[in-house]
């Protein structure tokens, strides 16, 4: 009981002080007084998602009465923004996922993976950095984790029975943690469903720039999939040769602790194949659909077109192979289905409540015209080169989401830099995209995400190691990002 006490009375005073900022912000002067509502909304919702003063879904439902009470949007109109098919093609994607965790087969194949790449220091953890990366393209990036942790915690358990060195044990075991941690984190970012924050640009985008082409799933994944990989292959180097270089060692019981793994899965069941066949077969409709266009000239026809299923979306397309899941029979479990709704209750349906919430806050903005007030807030910027505004714009989101959620943050900041990019002379999606996929590059802290939350907890990572290792990956994120999408940017989205 004191304990709840004590939890309640921090919450109650962050509860109270949300509220009174947003009294504060409202009330300042303001070109208009919509203006000022909106602003105390958005402050209202920000410093609650950042205090967690209620459960941050909770928190997501409050567009539902303070949009239409201050009479920024009606009650029609902010509850459709609970039903963006953004939402309905991660729900599809989570019970995929969960399809896949049923099953068993995420684990068999980060088990092969690992086993591939060999048992040195540097290979394991490429080994559960590769694993982790290309689980987390498809997975939640917590679920990724959450199925890479208990394979490394064996090997690093054998690592230290086998008689290695504790010093390399050691090394190894932080690299590890921190690897699998940081892979989920970059794996997210090569793929549309790989992390909220690209979901939200998708939807956004199409919400607030109607005028220009959405972005196709296999679009994304021309600079998400490069991106992804150089970004891996540095950070493998920065964590396995430069911050905990270990000696050139075999570690043996690594080998063995994969090995023992994968023969207690025994040979591949039907439920991995069923499973994994639906995954695969969603996936290659959702790179697709779309026409891909490589050049000018050249362009591949999506299945859309070829079928003229035109309103076909990747939201119906997920919701239709997770439905498949429900109705193809178990080979494990004699007379029930892949998946019941008893497995289905995992669904983290609070951050599609969270989804739907970001996305009334940025009808919100555009409605009352914050977004082109803050916007012309910035135009100190114009006459920079885009290189150097991608720059600004990772290096600010990089940090930003060390200390709140990337999702909420990335709600918050789209509707003011696509307002923004007026005044700055810019395409939109100059300022947008680098700032999305910056929103996954905040590796210094416990709080930034919820893979590094979890291997903090190990015991194998202190908080300095964490910060050591997160500046690194910061700043080489935001390099990387500038980078990339300066040099690929241009040719993907046709800027």
């Amino acid at each position: 009981m004191e304990e709840d006490t004590g939890q309640r009375g921090p919450r109650g005073i962050h509860a109270a002080v949300g509220v009174v900022l947003a009294l504060a912000v409202a009330l300042a002067p303001w070109p208009d007084a919509t203006v000022g509502r909106m602003a105390g909304v958005a402050v209202w919702m920000a410093y609650w998602w950042v205090m967690e003063a209620v459960p941050i879904p909770v928190t997501s439902l409050l567009p539902l009465v303070l949009l239409p009470g201050l009479g920024i949007l009606d009650f029609k109109t902010v509850s459709a923004s609970y039903g963006k098919p953004t939402i309905f093609l991660f729900l599809g994607g989570f019970l995929l996922a969960l399809g896949l965790q049923r099953s068993g087969l995420h684990r068999r194949l980060a088990l092969h993976i690992v086993q591939a790449v060999g048992s040195q220091p540097a290979r394991l953890i490429l080994g559960f950095m590769l694993a982790s990366a290309l689980l987390s393209m498809w997975l939640s990036n917590t679920a990724s984790v959450m199925v890479m942790l208990p394979i490394a915690l064996s090997v690093i358990k054998e690592a230290e029975e086998a008689g290695v060195a504790k010093s390399t044990a050691a090394k190894l075991g932080t690299a590890l943690m921190l690897g699998i941690a940081y892979a989920a984190d970059i794996g997210g970012m090569a793929t549309p469903v790989g992390t909220p924050p690209n979901m939200v640009l998708i939807e956004l985008q199409a919400e607030l720039l109607p005028d220009l082409p959405p972005i196709a799933f296999g679009q994304w994944m021309l600079l998400g999939l490069p991106l992804s990989t150089v970004f891996l292959a540095t950070g493998w180097f920065v964590l396995a040769k430069v911050l905990f270089a270990t000696d050139h060692v075999d570690v043996f019981g690594g080998a063995r602790a994969v090995g023992d793994a994968l023969g207690k899965l025994g040979p591949v069941r039907r439920d991995e194949l069923a499973s994994g066949g639906v995954f695969a077969a969603t996936a290659l409709l959702w790179m697709t659909g779309a026409d891909l266009r490589l050049t000018q000239d050249l362009v591949i026809p999506g299945w859309r077109e070829a079928t003229g299923l035109l309103e076909l979306g990747d939201g119906a397309v997920a919701v239709a192979a997770a439905t498949l899941l429900f109705l193809l029979p178990s080979g494990d479990r004699p007379g029930e289905a892949l998946m019941d709704w008893d497995a289905a209750k995992d669904v983290p349906w609070g951050i599609l409540l969270l989804f739907g919430g970001g996305f009334a806050l940025a009808a919100g903005f555009q409605q009352s015209g914050l977004s082109a007030v803050v916007g012309a807030s910035l135009g100190g910027l114009a006459g920079l080169p885009e290189p150097v505004l991608v720059a600004v714009v990772s290096l600010v989101m990089t940090f930003l989401t060390e200390l709140t959620s990337n999702t909420a943050t990335t709600t918050l900041v789209l509707p003011i830099l696509a307002d923004a990019a007026g005044t700055l002379g810019v395409d939109p999606r100059v300022l947008m995209v680098p700032a999305t996929l910056s929103a996954s590059c905040a590796f210094m802290m416990p709080v930034a995400s919820p893979t590094q939350a979890i291997v903090f907890g190990s015991g194998y990572v202190t908080i300095r190691q964490m910060v050591r290792a997160g500046i690194w990956f910061n700043l080489l994120g935001v390099v990387l990002v500038t980078v990339l999408f300066v040099g690929l940017g241009p040719w993907v989205f046709g800027l």
